[in-house]
This record gives C-alpha cells, structure tokens and sequence, in this order.
C-alpha cells in the first residue's frame, strides 16, 4: 500500500474508534499507572526467536532508565517470557485483553488507557515495531513523546510506512532493509526530512572462547522456529538425500520443527524441540559445524550471528540481508535458486564439498568468526541505542 492510501485508511480507523480511545484515556487518568517510567516499551510476546533476543538486549541497555514493557501479542511458547523477567524490567501482558478480533474494541479502550500513562511523564520515550500495538499506540501520544521504530523485516513495510510521521527514528537491523525502505520512500516521493530518520544498528552477541571440533560426521544442524518462511522441509529434504547417498553427515533441528514436519519420517536426523537449556544450546553450537538455513526470507537471524561468533560454516538461501555478512565461498555458502527442488540440490551439493575437504570447513569458519569479532559489539550496540534514544 502506498504512504497517501494508507493514510487516508488510518485517518477513518482514527475516526471511528475516538469513542474507545477517549474513554480510555479518562480511564487511564483515574487508574494510573502505579510505578514511574521514562521509557515505554512494546515487544510481542516472550516468544523464543532472534527478535525477541535482540529485545531483551535493547531492555537490558535500558535497565538504568526505568523502562517498562507491554506485551501485546498471544504468545506461542513464551519460551524466553524467563529472559525478560531476568532483566528486571517490569511487564504487563495485554494479549488476554487486545489479542481477540471479537472484542477489538477493547484494543481501542487500551490503546487510550496506555497512551493516557505514556502523556503522563515528562518526555517519555517509547520504543516498539514489529508489533501492531506499538503503532497504533504512537497516534495517541503527545508531540514531545519520542518514539523509536526498531525494524527487522521487509514485511512490515507496506503497513508501517502510514506511521512514519510520528516515528522520530526507524533503526534496522541490516543495511539491506534500510536501503529497502528509502527506496520505498523515494516510489512514494516522500520529503528528504523522512530520509534522515532513517538509521542502522548492528546487533550484538557475546562472542564465545574458541573451541576446535573434529566430528567423525558432519554435523549440521537448523536453529530457528517451525514457521513457514524457515521452509524446514526443504532441509529435511536435502538430509534424506544426503542419507540415500550415505554421506557421512548428521543432521539435527532445534525448535518446534514438528509443527511443519512429520519427524517421525526422519529416524536417521536428530530432533532436539524447542531448547530451553542455555547450557545445552551452547553444545550444540560447539559441537556443530555447519547452520544451514532455507528461509524463503529473513532479516538477520541472530542464530547467524552466533554460529559465526562460533566459527562455523553458514549455508543459507541468498535473502534479505543475509548476503551482507555470509560471502559466497569466502565465510559460507549463499544458496542462489529460487526453484525449491534446485534449492535441496544446491544445499546437497555445498554439504558434499565440505565432507570431501575439511581443510575448507576450517578456513570458511575462521573467516566467519573473525567478521564476528569485528562486528557484533555489545558495546557499540547498547551507545548506538542511547544516542538514538536521546540518552547520551
């Protein structure tokens, strides 16, 4: 949807739901809320995933400035809800209340309540995106509100491009989106004053001590969540392949891969569900040496990071901005095909070079870890995000 459309469908959305959002705010200004905060943020849910890291991440830069969280989205798993608590960062979960079509207007009364505790500070600042909540909040609240958009895919362009006049900075995680969304901009003749709230954040990961692995068998394992972009079925296709041959290769999958595949097909892989575990995910990244990814697109999935942060070899389909940090043949393999069944060959193909020559694996997993060290600084991650937020 273009800027002018998606306006115009927001300013009758806007109008039609005032009635709500009004007594919300008096609401909100009879019930306040009972602890103080500078810094609002709104996540999805405690959903295990790479997003959901990098927002506890951002939290724990934050702790020192009083933040507060709202979850607005029914979780799946709520399998890193633990992490959040960890930081020690205040929650309150909305899904029961503003995730039900049914009852949408209370979404509208909330949207009031929350926006009413937001004006109440003094400068508030509030950070979100990727979660509709966040942008239906940020019409309500007062100009001197500063609000911060952290992006991660290109699926949200089409809808979020009709907030971005109340949005004081958009940061991407990869430069590919960012150059994504200008070119956006620049179709729907947007003034150069937009441009210039445009900014990149590298993530950040903490970079492990070295370990030297020699496997009898490959191992090659997936990491991620049983969603239909990952196409898991398309690496569980490139392992029975690898199995008909009889290739000296095992292949394992964390997360809820069983919501998209049939694992009992596969006795031959290894199936390990979701991890919960720090302890264990940790051995399973030493003791693997390759990640491999079908994903049909992605930003940047932080389990990238990680296994470079642990030198081992990446293969992936060529998406979004993965291409900016697994150079072909130099740290990775980058899958090129669209064609699915061209995409199993291309995997199968790139699985075999490295069983015929280890001395390869070695060099492209060095390379990786060494672009790792050079680029995912929490240091430079948490300053990044406090200029942004006005913090320093």
């Amino acid at each position: 949807m273009r800027y002018k459309s998606m306006k115009r469908k927001l300013a009758l959305e806007y109008v039609l739901m005032m009635p709500f959002v009004i007594a919300g705010k008096l609401y909100g200004k009879i019930f306040k809320l009972k602890t103080q905060h500078k810094v609002f943020l709104f996540f999805p849910n405690g959903d295990i995933g790479g997003s959901p890291k990098v927002n506890i991440d951002i939290t724990n830069c934050l702790k020192t400035y009083s933040p507060i969280i709202f979850f607005s989205k029914k979780p799946n798993n709520n399998l890193f809800k633990e992490r959040f608590k960890q930081t020690g960062v205040p929650i309150i979960d909305l899904h029961r209340k503003i995730d039900n079509k049914l009852y949408h207007f209370v979404n509208f009364f909330y949207r009031g309540v929350i926006a009413s505790w937001i004006n109440a500070v003094e400068n508030p600042v509030v950070l979100g995106g990727e979660v509709i909540f966040f942008y239906k909040i940020i019409p309500h609240l007062k100009k001197s509100a500063w609000c911060v958009e952290v992006c991660h895919l290109a699926t949200w362009l089409e809808y979020s491009i009709g907030f971005i006049d109340k949005i004081d900075v958009r940061v991407f995680s990869t430069e590919r989106l960012k150059k994504d969304v200008e070119l956006q901009y620049k179709k729907n003749k947007l003034n150069s004053s937009y441009f210039k709230k445009l900014t990149f954040i590298e993530n950040a990961i903490e970079i492990p001590a070295y370990k030297t692995i020699e496997n009898n068998r490959l191992q090659v394992v997936f990491i991620g969540r049983g969603s239909p972009q990952k196409r898991v079925y398309l690496i569980a296709a490139i392992a029975e392949q690898l199995h008909l041959q009889q290739a000296p290769v095992l292949f394992s999958f964390v997360g809820d891969v069983e919501r998209v595949i049939d694992v009992d097909k596969y006795p031959y892989c290894k199936f390990y569900g979701n991890v919960k575990d720090d302890a264990l995910l940790r051995l399973i990244y030493e003791e693997s040496d390759v990640l491999i990814l079908t994903s049909a697109f992605e930003g940047l999935p932080v389990v990238i990071m990680e296994m470079m942060a642990y030198g081992k070899v990446i293969i992936s389909t060529n998406v979004n901005g993965i291409p900016d940090y697994i150079f072909h043949e130099q740290n990775g393999f980058l899958i090129s095909s669209k064609d699915e069944e061209e995409i199993v060959q291309e995997g199968v193909n790139y699985i075999n070079r490295l069983v015929e020559n280890p001395d390869l694996k070695r060099v492209l997993g060095a390379r990786s870890r060494e672009i790792a060290k050079q680029r995912f600084d929490y240091r430079n991650f948490c300053r990044e995000y406090m200029e942004v937020l006005r913090f320093c």
